[in-house]
């Protein structure tokens, strides 16, 4: 397998490592967005968040918040950024599920907000029938 994580994970490729277990470890990423920019992945090879197991995903997620309360014990920080992109599209390099956490500072240039999509109300009622998992969920407006 030519995958990038699972070479740092096999100790093939050099890394920063700050935090390893049975399942999981946590580097700093070679390209941060902000110092102290960290990458959660799981040992398991799994390409996105689609392909894990539950059970696994709730171990990363542990210590995806682990690692995000170190960071802003130690970076004095309370602003912190959690984000996983999937699929090419959504800005995924490496085929391998990773969580980035990303510190953030006060004027750190940083912007991942995103422009807002105009949608009609018609187009929100139609989205919410397509996407609602609990029948019981009533409708405010």
């Amino acid at each position: 397998m030519d995958c990038l994580f699972c070479k740092i994970i096999d100790n093939k490729l050099a890394s920063k490592k700050i935090y390893e277990d049975d399942d999981n470890i946590a580097i700093l990423d070679i390209n941060p967005a902000s110092p102290g920019h960290v990458l959660v992945i799981p040992k398991k090879h799994v390409e996105n968040i689609f392909n894990v197991d539950n059970l696994d995903l709730r171990r990363t997620i542990e210590i995806v918040k682990l690692i995000a309360e170190k960071l802003k014990k130690e970076l004095n920080t309370n602003n912190i950024n959690i984000i996983v992109n999937n699929g090419r599209t959504a800005g995924q390099i490496v085929d391998h599920l990773h969580f980035h956490i990303v510190p953030r500072f006060e004027n750190d240039k940083i912007d991942f907000r995103i422009p807002r999509y105009e949608m009609t109300q018609e187009q929100f009622d139609e989205i919410q029938k397509k996407l609602n998992i609990n029948t019981n969920i009533e409708e405010k407006e």
